[in-house]
């Protein structure tokens, strides 16, 4: 029964120690301006953060685990428009991303691995799609702009 308690109150210790060490942080640009803000833990950023442009707008907001990029990310103009969009995993681009044009259409998606491009490229224009590309690491093996050559070719591609 001694051990069980000891545990508990270990375990509550821990839990506080974490809570207690993790706060949200505030950096300023040198005009005053915010410039992010978002979790720490100890001195690495953790959870959710807001980084912005100097006028005010988001940048860019995502998740972090231990200093480095890790979750779902949203890259915006200085005007506010959503720009891109993708995965990290441990600060490298990974999976899908998606880019947009000024107006918000998708012109490009992209998919990643370990930050280079690894996999299919779809390229669209006036929101339809006219060319896909495959490329292996970051290096363009392949081109197609009708679907028939496409499925000609990648009888088992699943887009």
């Amino acid at each position: 029964m001694m051990q069980k308690s000891f545990l508990v109150v270990l375990v509550a210790f821990s839990v506080n120690l974490t809570f207690s060490q993790k706060n949200y942080h505030h950096n300023y640009y040198p005009s005053g301006k915010l410039r992010s803000e978002g979790w720490k833990l100890g001195e690495a950023k953790v959870n959710f953060w807001y980084f912005y442009h100097e006028n005010g707008q988001v940048s860019h907001e995502g998740h972090f685990k231990n200093d480095h990029k890790d979750g779902y990310w949203y890259f915006y103009s200085t005007e506010g428009k959503l720009l891109k969009e993708g995965h990290f995993i441990n600060n490298k681009a990974e999976k899908w991303w998606i880019i947009y044009d000024i107006a918000a259409r998708i012109t490009r998606k992209y998919q990643y691995k370990n930050n280079k491009k690894e996999g299919y490229c779809l390229l669209y224009r006036n929101h339809k799609l006219f060319k896909a590309e495959r490329y292996s690491n970051d290096k363009k093996t392949g081109e197609w702009t009708d679907v028939f050559s496409f499925k000609r070719d990648n009888p088992n591609a699943s887009l």
